[in-house]
């Protein structure tokens, strides 16, 4: 009987010891770029501004370090949660944080105009803000760049690019 048990013993031993294995290896991986919440310095990354506006909340600053591949990325990579609308997903920014509310827009297709995330670019530190003519999606942010994102009725952030 007790041969019967030995090759299952070695089966679980063997599947242990691969688990075991496999933790070490995910453990040593290098993780992902952890998101800062200030400005980026120099060109360690892109700085991004959130400006809840009327929604309560202030301004937040974080930085995506690295050299995120789309405003989107960066976005998030600041460490920023973001929902898009049901008809137009990510390609539309419908909440930042939560924020508005589910009560207050369903993100079924675009919210009206006078109150939706407006997205802005600045060169660096103290220049103005730009109007993106692009969706986050498809806009490419450099390091040392300022991304913007401002709710309301397309107001540029309330706070000079940090």
């Amino acid at each position: 009987m007790s041969q019967v048990h030995d090759p299952v013993r070695r089966w679980l031993a063997g599947l242990v010891v691969a688990a075991v294995a496999a933790v070490g290896l995910i453990a040593t991986e290098p993780s992902p770029r952890a998101a800062q919440a200030a400005a980026c310095t120099g060109t360690s990354g892109v700085t991004v501004v959130v400006d809840y506006g009327p929604l309560g909340g202030g301004v937040q600053v974080a930085c995506a370090l690295g050299d995120p591949a789309t405003g989107l990325a960066a976005l998030q990579g600041a460490g920023f949660t973001v929902a898009g609308t049901q008809r137009w997903g990510l390609a539309f920014v419908c909440r930042i944080n939560g924020q508005p509310t589910a009560a207050t827009e369903p993100c079924i297709n675009t919210p009206p105009a006078s109150a939706y995330w407006s997205y802005w670019h600045a060169s660096g530190s103290g220049a103005s803000w730009t109007y993106s003519t692009l969706g986050a999606t498809s806009y490419n942010p450099a390091p040392g760049t300022v991304e913007g994102w401002s709710f309301g009725s397309g107001t540029a952030p309330s706070i000079t690019a940090p």
